[in-house]
């Protein structure tokens, strides 16, 4: 039965505790249930919610743009690298980024060491995150490698062993805004939490909300455990393949609405028999909020992949008409250098000559001649990106993906009514 229970703090040393925070007394801590043994049943209108969310994922990862939307979610992973790199009020640009991702495998330059973390990071992100999506089954050690990953500098890795908190002071729980389970119960909690992971009992949207919520209220780590529960979200709709990879934005909507988003974690946390009423409310309050969140993330990602087949129709009207007017053929094989470069630019908005030729197995001057082609026909805008080498960049996708960024950023989805409420890079030029 989820309760909470009463606890004494009493510090150990006081030798570094400021004299303001050497305070003692009762808190109280919260015991969830279990979420393998606690009962579902959604009412008509959280069914249909989930139908309703459902449907909008599967219309956007099935649909024609999908193949965009992979560019989107490797940009959109910028916020939680950005975060877990600790860069306080920096957003590098997405061309940034783009750079230096292409510095991993090629010797260029032209962005920032904020940039280069940051890539680092998404790399980091993308790896242990599909990593954990298609293991046969998911573990508690599986879990504490992606908060290594994603936390590769944090000295207490593993399960907590200690009393956390939230809100509050830093060297007590007594004014603390929430006070999660007591470290001896985190093990036993994971366990199940991964055992509900490895199941399907109930549908993809539904487990992956419950499974985040149940981590940000048993929070086993010391720290991190928002990164984590962030990435823990993805793994669930990825492994249930209801998303071929994190294309979904659901995290950075929660995150937009920060206050709504606590105030459902908070309602979730409810005392009493998990059959009870009590718990089934608690649970469809915050089903309510994530599967608003998540149909939210669907549309918003939908009018990104529908800037982006726009954006394609622009350039292939462009390429169509430089070749006209050198008295060529309209359109290019569809198994050419060029026409391959242009369907799959949104994923790959920069790239190098030899990026080009490894990515496509065709020769250097094959995949130059296709660069330069692009780039001629206004498709393209080359810049030097080392000494004797140029970059070729697709700078109207860099543009929408901003634009799309910070309209995750506002809470009302449109920054001429309400701006970014986090870092986000400055509004595109043109």
């Amino acid at each position: 039965m989820a309760r909470w229970l009463d606890a004494v703090w009493e510090h150990s040393d006081l030798t570094m505790v400021p004299r303001a925070d050497r305070l003692f007394g009762p808190y109280r801590r919260y015991e969830p249930d279990l979420v393998t043994s606690r009962p579902l049943s959604l009412s008509r209108d959280a069914n249909q919610a989930a139908t309703v969310a459902e449907r909008a994922v599967r219309e956007l990862t099935n649909g024609p743009g999908a193949q965009a939307l992979e560019g989107l979610a490797r940009f959109l992973l910028r916020s939680e690298a950005i975060a877990s790199s600790l860069i306080e009020g920096i957003a590098p640009s997405p061309q940034q980024v783009a750079l230096a991702e292409l510095a991993q495998d090629e010797d260029v330059r032209g962005f920032s060491d904020q940039a280069r973390l940051v890539a680092n990071n998404i790399t980091v992100l993308r790896r242990a995150g599909n990593e954990l999506a298609t293991a046969d089954a998911i573990t508690v050690e599986d879990i504490e490698a992606l908060h290594r990953a994603l936390l590769p500098d944090e000295a207490h890795h593993g399960l907590r062993r200690v009393q956390n908190w939230l809100g509050g002071s830093a060297w007590h729980p007594l004014s603390a805004e929430f006070v999660p389970p007591p470290p001896e119960l985190v093990p036993a909690l994971m366990s199940d939490l991964v055992d509900y992971m490895n199941g399907s009992v109930h549908a993809p949207l539904v487990q992956a909300g419950i499974v985040h919520a149940q981590f940000e209220t048993i929070h086993p780590f010391t720290d991190g455990n928002g990164r984590v529960g962030r990435a823990l979200i993805h793994t669930v709709l990825t492994r249930r393949r209801l998303t071929p990879s994190a294309v979904l934005p659901v995290s950075l909507v929660l995150s937009t609405l920060r206050d709504r988003y606590v105030e459902g974690l908070t309602s979730y946390r409810y005392a009493g028999p998990p059959a009870g009423g009590e718990a089934a409310a608690a649970v469809a309050t915050w089903l309510d909020l994530f599967l608003s969140a998540t149909t939210v993330a669907a549309e918003q990602a939908q009018l990104f992949a529908r800037q982006i087949a726009g954006l394609q129709n622009e350039w292939e009207t462009k390429l169509a008409e430089h070749r006209a007017a050198q008295g060529r053929r309209e359109v290019p094989r569809a198994d050419s250098a060029t026409s391959r470069i242009l369907r799959t630019l949104p994923e790959v908005p920069i790239l190098t000559s030899r990026t080009a030729q490894r990515r496509l197995a065709v020769s250097f001057p094959a995949a130059r001649a296709a660069l330069e082609e692009l780039a001629d026909a206004g498709i393209l805008a080359r810049r030097s990106v080392e000494r004797g080498t140029t970059g070729y960049t697709a700078t109207d996708v860099f543009s929408l993906v901003t634009h799309a960024e910070r309209q995750l950023a506002s809470t009302r989805w449109d920054t001429r009514v309400s701006p970014p409420t986090r870092p986000v890079p400055a509004r595109p030029q043109n």
